[in-house]
């Protein structure tokens, strides 16, 4: 995680540098600075805080110079002090540079320069390679030549960039399993951990792959092969997402906003070609086994499709988390579909190349144009859903649900489990699903808030569902725990009864996802569960479909929806979760948009 940025202008920068790391700020937030180059003297600046507090102290905005980086950073090595902030500087002031990732050999590097006299100011792995740059620097004499041979020395997962008062017009960049582009602009360009650190500033941008390494001027750039030296042709790629889908907009937090934005990725979903949707389902089909496979928020996304396969497609596929992979047996026919917001996770990138090793094929559906899965994998679903800011996903969680309700109807005709005129009328379904959203989204809004609001103190919950309600259930706990701090728990309603109803009383509050009445296997499990709770003093709130008068008979408190198809409707209740943590949080006045302890996207191991 963490983010990184740096601009090469024949301008000063300063202001620009600033709102580049403003911009991946959700990449991390504990601790943040910059370094310019002014006058031939590097001017450092990094403090404690998110982005305005460090601001404030360090007046980063009002940093002088062409030329810079930037960094954000979420604490793997080394707690949250302004010495473990970066940039980070080199004895002589010479060298200065920001890194995302883990040095791996970092330790036996450090105790080595530590008998040579070196003196740390830090606890990172980071401060490691400044200060082999250094050392290779007065070996010999030349930038590019001690940059390669201290690259030389370290192993691990990293992208690093570096600016040097030997070359005040060039920044240094290399790529190894940690995200890294380039973008051009008009005599200036940009260097990021993702797009969002220049796309206020130009659409077009270049992807580094794994052991590349850039030399970046102003008006030119080379990219070279670590291992060779051998210059590299890349293709420039056009950004199409819209840069006000990057900001509030008026909204108070960006979780808010992209709830909101909710309508419109799904729209985006439904414009997916059905060509690449089918071939989704073609290697589903053509596989021996087959796997679902996420973590976090993906990882329930996947639960969520395996019940899609299991009811459209008449195939089982299980969904494992990323992290527990390397248990199942992968062999030579098998496929792993996996999924990623941001397409950096670690554990789903570790877990992929384990199963390409087994001869697996696979596939995959991300958000980020360029990430490392989706130019990993043999077929890859690109969502569309515009920078996601807010640490925790909703509209990006919502359209990979969706493509995958996709992928599950295309793969039940094509294996004869649906016909042609079940899938038309699925189809429908489908696409008037965005002003379904838009109608509760408008209409149930005040509600929800009522709801949170009376029930924000409560410490310990219940989520409870039937069903593709149950991992529906789980990823909305996850929410309300994600944002809130409160302790929720996701289960299976017909869980209760095996243990969980001794923690049942008036203090101990329920959320139950209650399917329409015409899923009435389903629904008559869900309201037994919902009336065991009612009858041993528990609080019971649901979120339920107009019209059902039987649930409405045992609820505390209810959110109603209108009526919709089997199909949306999980997704739906899911979207009135998201809003009920949101308001919930706020109510509790907790940082929703950087929660603690959390970052965007989990790179690290």
């Amino acid at each position: 995680m963490c983010g990184i940025s740096g601009i090469v202008h024949s301008e000063n920068i300063g202001r620009n540098l600033f709102n580049s790391i403003r911009n991946l700020e959700y990449r991390g937030y504990d601790s943040c600075g910059m370094a310019m180059l002014q006058q031939g003297e590097l001017d450092l600046r990094k403090n404690v805080g998110g982005i305005d507090e460090v601001n404030a102290i360090e007046k980063l905005d009002q940093m002088q110079g062409s030329i810079g980086i930037a960094h954000t950073r979420w604490a793997t090595h080394g707690g949250v002090t302004q010495e473990n902030a970066h940039p980070h500087l080199s004895p002589d002031r010479k060298f200065v540079i920001v890194h995302n990732g883990i040095i791996s050999n970092y330790q036996e590097l450090r105790e080595r320069l530590l008998s040579q006299g070196v003196v740390f100011e830090s606890l990172t792995d980071t401060e490691v390679f400044v200060n082999l740059l250094e050392e290779s620097y007065s070996k010999y004499n030349d930038l590019e030549k001690a940059f390669l041979a201290a690259l030389g020395e370290i192993k691990g997962s990293f992208s690093i960039v570096m600016l040097s008062s030997h070359d005040p017009d060039h920044l240094y960049c290399v790529k190894k399993e940690s995200p890294l582009l380039l973008g051009l602009g008009e005599g200036c360009n940009y260097v990021g951990s993702d797009l969002n650190a220049f796309l206020e500033y130009t659409r077009k941008a270049i992807v580094l792959d794994d052991g590349e390494y850039v030399v970046l001027g102003r008006n030119e750039y080379q990219i070279r092969k670590v291992e060779n030296g051998e210059l590299v042709e890349k293709k420039v790629l056009h950004i199409d997402w819209d840069v006000e889908t990057s900001k509030k907009g008026g909204y108070s937090h960006y979780m808010l906003k992209e709830i909101f934005d909710e309508p419109q990725t799904v729209r985006q979903a439904l414009k997916i070609p059905r060509e690449q949707i089918s071939g989704f389902a073609e290697m589903l089909t053509d596989a021996t086994h087959a796997y679902l496979m996420g973590v976090g928020t993906t990882y329930y996304v996947a639960n969520i499709s395996q019940y899609f396969f299991s009811t459209l497609a008449n195939q089982y596929y299980p969904a494992l988390s990323s992290d527990e992979f390397s248990v199942v047996r992968i062999e030579s026919g098998d496929m792993v579909l996996a999924l990623s917001q941001s397409g950096e996770t670690y554990d789903t990138k570790t877990s992929l190349e384990y199963a390409k090793t087994h001869g697996a094929k696979t596939a995959a559906v991300v958000n980020v144009m360029g990430s490392a899965i989706s130019m990993m994998v043999d077929q890859v679903i690109m969502q569309g859903s515009g920078p996601e800011i807010c640490v925790v996903s909703t509209k990006a969680a919502l359209a990979q649900t969706f493509i995958m309700l996709r992928v599950a109807l295309e793969l039940g005709l094509m294996r004869k489990q649906i016909t042609q005129k079940d899938y038309q009328t699925h189809q429908q379904d489908l696409e008037s699903f965005p002003q379904m959203v838009e109608q509760i989204l408008n209409e149930q809004s005040g509600f929800v808030r009522n709801i949170a609001r009376a029930t924000s103190h409560v410490e310990h919950w219940l989520f409870l569902g039937c069903g593709v309600y149950y991992p529906v259930a789980m990823e909305s706990a996850l929410k309300m725990k994600e944002i809130t701090y409160q302790h929720a728990e996701g289960m299976p309603a017909g869980f209760l009864k095996h243990g969980t109803l001794s923690m049942v009383e008036p203090a101990l509050h329920t959320l139950f996802f209650v399917p329409l009445p015409e899923q009435k296997v389903l629904h008559d499990r869900t309201l037994n569960a919902m009336e065991q709770v009612k009858t041993r003093g528990g609080t019971v709130i649901a979120i339920m479909f107009q019209g059902d008068e039987r649930t409405l008979a045992v609820t505390n408190q209810a959110i109603q929806l209108p009526q919709m198809s089997s199909l949306c409707a999980p997704l739906a209740q899911m979207i009135m979760a998201q809003m009920f943590a949101y308001y919930a949080a706020l109510d509790l006045g907790r940082n929703i948009d950087k929660p603690r302890n959390l970052a965007k996207s989990v790179t690290v191991g």
